[in-house]
């Protein structure tokens, strides 16, 4: 242990072993290393993980707890950071910018004194040209000052010293992979338990345990579980990180096992073609607590269910299409599911949907024809692709059709003609059981047909007695007779002609009644026509006739209070005008006059509130303007500022507009003259003074130019 004279504690007048040939011959654990920035003493002991300075102007040594830095090679390397700094890209370029920073500076300085040449002597000029090509040389030979580094991987170790093994720990450590940091633990951890700086070394090794756990989380989010695991487990007992390793890995697991599941679960419901479940499987892959499952995994899943959805989103197309029920998106749907290739897992599927899009062009067919238009029932017939495989039944919907057509002559002879084609549809045809549901209603219908010609014969002389007697035979017609619609409105019409022959004299009293004009006769007429029920064929005309006589009465009413309003606002008295217009209650006759009336006499008193406002507004921007003024005298930036400030708190119009505009524009102009005079001396004021100009003023936009410039000479 001779060689140990770098260690703190030890005696520090031996002289350290040298590194390497050619290099500063100094210990990395130095003395003189510790104490860099400091006079102090070097740490002595430890206690409770923490260095402590047998000298208090050492605070940089001070309760160096372990749990403070963040990187291990951070917190390894303080004490050697201005000794062995670590030639990184990032450190290099650190110094390229400082280096930069440091010639932009000599830039603006050597321009400053060009400037002092015009008013200085040349004797000042030159001499700080000189000072400041002397201060960028002495940086640049600081910034490119790079040590040399110790080559770890020559060295044997079983000899090596105790610095050799913290400084080629602290390198490895610094590479911040979980190999490494295990490399950099075993290296420090090889000092004997009585060695000086073992202190030292468990503070390390415990802060790159948490950083090698810390490392193999990540691996586990990279998807790397079984090196996560591995790496964990590498962690050395004695550490508070190893405590927390048996519990990490159960998380990992059974997340990992968690995650595993939901994607085999997607597989299934893929394999069974249901897309909806296998994509709510991968978008739980989303909640799980791993990036590699939340990205990687989960893009793999959402690419598989998109290449299984291609052809299912064309078929799902086709459905959309269909849905709309009209022939024209059915055709599309067709052809649409016909591009679906006979090798695509949905191809079936397609081949049913096709069939099934050919079902509802034969519904369409059927409601054309309900609505008796043969030709486009034909036509639609026609266009079925044979690809819906319902050949047979177009035969048989074409023949039904034609059959269906003479049925619509409504004579007993059309109906029969009818029969006779329906028959023509054999046993064996798919629509045969339907030929016979229609065959049947029409030899029913032949028989309601006869019975309502009976009944119209009777209602023909159109007496109340007769017409009695026809409803009387058409109600002998069944519900389930395909004619009893037919019956049904037949005696419909036959009633309201009796009720008319009812109601009319009901209806005629009441009219005589309203002609006399006034709120008694109108009263009258009202309740006479209040005697015909609901559901008679008059009674919306009584209740049209009832609602009329009742506006006129109401107009009666509430025309004197409307015309007392009236007058009221006409003499100048509007809150009394509206407090009398508002008596007219909503519902009545007159309520939407009478409200038209109100908002304009609101609007009234609303305008003269407004133009007494606008005085007031006026005055107050004339005292704020005479006040401002007075205070922008004094010329300060504060006091043009403040004056600024003070126009702009009250609106005005008109004049008083115009007067604070041109303030405004004034004191702008004066401010930006004082920033102007206030840049030579000190720029950040002259940008404070300019900041003051508002937006409105007319110097604003060249005021921002100045800024600008102001701070780009600033640094800012």
């Amino acid at each position: 242990m001779s060689n140990e004279t770098g260690i703190p504690g030890r005696n520090l007048k031996r002289q350290p072993p040298k590194l390497r040939e050619g290099k500063r011959q100094v210990d990395p654990l130095s003395p003189t290393d510790f104490a860099a920035s400091s006079s102090s003493p070097l740490p002595s002991q430890t206690v409770n993980g923490s260095v402590k300075s047998r000298s208090p102007r050492s605070a940089e040594y001070v309760n160096a707890s372990p749990a403070k830095p963040k990187g291990a090679a951070s917190s390894f390397t303080e004490p050697f950071r201005d000794r062995h700094p670590t030639p990184s890209p990032k450190k290099k370029r650190g110094f390229l910018q400082r280096l930069f920073r440091a010639l932009r500076r000599l830039l603006i300085a050597s321009k400053n004194w060009f400037k002092s040449l015009l008013k200085n002597s040349a004797f000042l000029l030159t001499a700080g040209f000189f000072t400041c090509i002397s201060t960028a040389v002495l940086a640049t030979a600081f910034l490119f000052q790079l040590p040399g580094l110790p080559n770890c991987p020559a060295v044997f170790w079983p000899l090596a010293s105790a610095s050799m093994r913290f400084e080629c720990a602290r390198i490895a450590a610094s590479k911040q992979t979980a190999k490494d940091l295990l490399e950099a633990i075993a290296l420090v951890d090889g000092l004997p338990a009585n060695h000086e700086m073992r202190a030292e070394a468990d503070r390390l090794i415990e802060l790159w345990s948490q950083e090698v756990l810390k490392l193999a989380d990540e691996l586990f989010h990279q998807g790397k579980l079984d090196e996560a695991i591995a790496a964990a487990r590498k962690i050395p007992a004695k550490t508070t990180a190893h405590e927390l390793i048996e519990e990490r890995v159960t998380r990992w697991q059974t997340t990992w096992n968690k995650a595993e599941q939901f994607y085999q679960k997607a597989e299934t419901a893929l394999r069974k073609r249901n897309w909806k479940q296998a994509f709510q499987y991968a978008v739980r892959l989303l909640d799980i607590d791993n990036r590699y499952w939340q990205t990687t995994r989960y893009d793999d899943l959402n690419k598989r269910i998109n290449i299984a959805r291609e052809d299912g989103n064309k078929l799902f197309k086709a459905e959309w299409l269909a849905d709309a029920g009209d022939l024209t998106s059915l055709l599309k749907a067709i052809k649409l599911a016909e591009e679906i290739r006979p090798e695509s897992y949905i191809y079936e599927l397609a081949q049913e949907k096709i069939q099934e899009f050919g079902k509802k062009m034969l519904d369409l067919a059927q409601a054309a024809l309900d609505r008796r238009d043969l030709q486009t029932t034909l036509s639609i017939i026609d266009q079925i692709p044979k690809r819906a495989r319902l050949e047979e039944e177009k035969k048989d919907y074409t023949i039904l059709a034609n059959a269906q057509s003479q049925a619509w002559q409504d004579t007993v002879a059309g109906i029969e003609g009818a029969i006779s084609q329906a028959q023509r549809i054999q046993p064996n045809r798919p629509l045969y059981q339907k030929a016979q549901q229609m065959i049947v209603s029409w030899q029913y219908e032949i028989e309601g047909l006869a019975q309502i010609e009976r009944a119209r014969l009777l209602a023909q002389s159109g007496t109340p007695e007769a017409l009695l007697s026809a409803i009387a035979s058409a109600s002998q017609i069944s519900s389930s007779n395909p004619r009893w619609k037919q019956a049904q409105k037949q005696i419909q019409t036959w009633q309201a002609q009796i009720q008319n022959f009812e109601d009319q004299p009901i209806l005629d009293q009441a009219d005589q009644f309203a002609s006399a004009g006034d709120v008694m006769s109108l009263q009258s007429a009202i309740a006479q026509a209040d005697q015909i029920q609901p559901g008679r064929s008059m009674y919306q005309e009584a209740r049209r006739k009832i609602r009329q006589w009742t506006s006129q009465i109401q107009q009666i009413q509430d025309q004197p209070i409307l015309d007392q309003a009236r007058a009221y606002a006409f003499a100048g008295n509007i809150q009394g005008a509206i407090s009398i217009a508002q008596q007219i209650r909503s519902g009545r006759a007159l309520y939407d006059e009478a409200q038209a009336d109100i908002a304009k006499w609101q609007g009234q008193i609303q305008a003269e509130m407004d133009r007494a406002q606008a005085q007031q507004n006026q005055a107050q921007a004339q005292q704020n303007l005479q006040a401002a003024r007075q205070m922008a005298s004094v010329g300060t930036p504060t006091a043009l500022g403040n004056a600024i400030r003070l126009v702009s708190q009250v609106s005005a119009s008109g004049t008083a507009q115009t007067e604070v505009t041109s303030a405004i524009n004034e004191w702008s102009w004066q401010l930006l003259q004082l920033a102007k005079e206030q840049a030579f001396l000190s720029p950040a004021n002259a940008i404070a003074i300019a900041q003051r100009i508002p937006s409105r003023a007319d110097s604003y936009t060249e005021a921002q130019t100045h800024i600008a410039t102001w701070k780009k000479a600033t640094g800012q």
